[in-house]
């Protein structure tokens, strides 16, 4: 990693910087397999998996069949891993849920909220060198707890077909259709619909930089998406108090996702730095993913201060994805974080832990969008609706001042249709 110590607040704009792809080259052949499975359906679909993926099916979904008897193909040692990492997620986004604001705003006008589930939710779920089965349970599990009448689930598969981990995962939290169908076309299809894939109103889900721009680009055909997303991204402020091997095996559990990655080191010290590089080396040879985590390092940065309150606002200035804090003076790095998709707390809270298993969504921004988002939870498969009761006496009061604004905004239908209301009470 880069080294860099009491940088200026004129470096920072450089130094926060991602190494995010330049989309521009996507965007043509996403526009294309947009356009070809809004208009041929599940045909384009099956011939943009043969010609990207090297897929060719016979269904494009998998069977309840497959499914239900998942869990008999895993060892008894993940499927109750699994069962662990549910109950908790289950637990704390139920534990989200919210009463309805109701409040009488002045007598006889009476205002609530309420939410309510979006209907048809679609989860995409990569393929590539890892089954990513948790997210499964990460998305899956809130759109089940929040009531989404359909979840579609859409994942690559390999050689043999969907993963079994994923099936069992998306068998448990409910999940209504699991199409083993990757990429643009599988984002194209959720956005447009098909025979065999039903349109969604909300896609949730990671992927590379075809279905990043995939979801950016269904957001043009009423289609939301839970948030822009990127490469993976950990930063870890560290002081002499924190374990020198805890934190160079965090950074590496991040820099491991892929050779766009990035993780921080922000150090109270060179010596830290020093600690912590010393145990990369050490702990680096031994990782089945070494060669992607040594090229995820070196996009990466250690960045030391002497100042606390220093360090704090260069980590609000970066915005991290994840952040672990291992520090005595914690208080300072954990109350005064105000860009962050996820904090981990203390030496003994690995990122990992949030990854898979805690209860908290590992669905969060990156590329410093934890400025204006957050991360998955319940309410992101749910949408608000306020409703108003105005009585006659409520009328009569507000009335008034309705018929003032209207006037002045030069409304004229909006003061009458208030005036009518007002003639019939008062002359009642």
């Amino acid at each position: 990693m880069k080294q860099v110590v009491n940088p200026s607040r004129k470096q920072w704009e450089s130094l926060t910087q991602r190494p995010t792809a330049d989309f521009s080259s996507v965007e043509p052949i996403v526009k294309e397999v947009f356009n070809a499975v809004r208009i041929q359906g599940d045909e384009a679909v099956r011939a943009y998996s043969q010609k990207f993926d090297r897929v060719t099916t016979n269904t494009l979904f998998v069977s309840q069949h497959a499914l239900a008897t998942a869990q008999e193909e895993l060892s008894t040692e993940l499927v109750a891993a699994i069962d662990v990492a549910y109950a908790n997620i289950y637990a704390f986004h139920t534990a989200q849920k919210t009463a309805p604001v109701q409040l009488n705003t002045m007598e006889g006008v009476a205002c609530w909220q309420e939410k309510k589930p979006i209907e048809k939710v679609g989860i995409y779920i990569p393929g590539g060198t890892a089954p990513l089965f948790s997210t499964v349970l990460m998305l899956a599990i809130p759109a089940q707890i929040a009531g989404c009448k359909q979840i579609v689930l859409c994942t690559p598969p390999n050689e043999s077909g969907v993963p079994a981990a994923i099936r069992y995962a998306a068998h448990k939290c409910g999940v209504t259709l699991v199409a083993q169908v990757g990429g643009i076309q599988a984002i194209a299809a959720m956005t447009f619909g098909t025979v065999t894939i039903p349109k969604v109103y909300k896609i949730f889900g990671p992927g590379n930089q075809y279905v990043t721009v995939a979801k950016q680009k269904a957001t043009q055909y009423q289609t939301a998406i839970d948030m822009p997303a990127g490469p993976s991204e950990l930063l870890v402020v560290a002081d002499r108090t924190a374990n020198p091997a805890y934190v160079a095996a965090d950074l590496l559990s991040q820099a491991e996702h892929g050779v766009d990655s990035q993780v921080i080191l922000v150090a109270m010290s060179p010596a830290i730095v020093s600690d912590v590089n010393a145990e990369i080396e050490k702990q680096l040879p031994a990782l089945p993913r070494k060669a992607i985590a040594k090229a995820a390092l070196a996009n990466s940065l250690a960045v030391c201060f002497d100042d606390e309150s220093e360090a704090l606002d260069f980590i609000n200035a970066y915005g991290p994805e994840h952040y672990i804090v291992c520090a005595k003076n914690e208080t300072v790095f954990v109350d005064g974080i105000i860009n962050a998709g996820s904090v981990f707390i203390g030496n003994f809270t690995p990122e990992s832990a949030g990854d898979y298993a805690s209860g908290t969504n590992h669905t969060l921004p990156t590329n410093g969008y934890t400025k204006q988002y957050s991360g998955v939870n319940l309410d992101a498969f749910t949408k608000a609706i306020t409703y108003q009761r105005i009585s006659a006496d409520g009328i009569q009061k507000l009335g008034p001042s309705i018929e003032v604004m209207a006037e002045a905004e030069g409304l004229f239908a909006h003061k009458n249709a208030v005036s009518l209301r007002l003639k019939d009470v008062n002359n009642g």
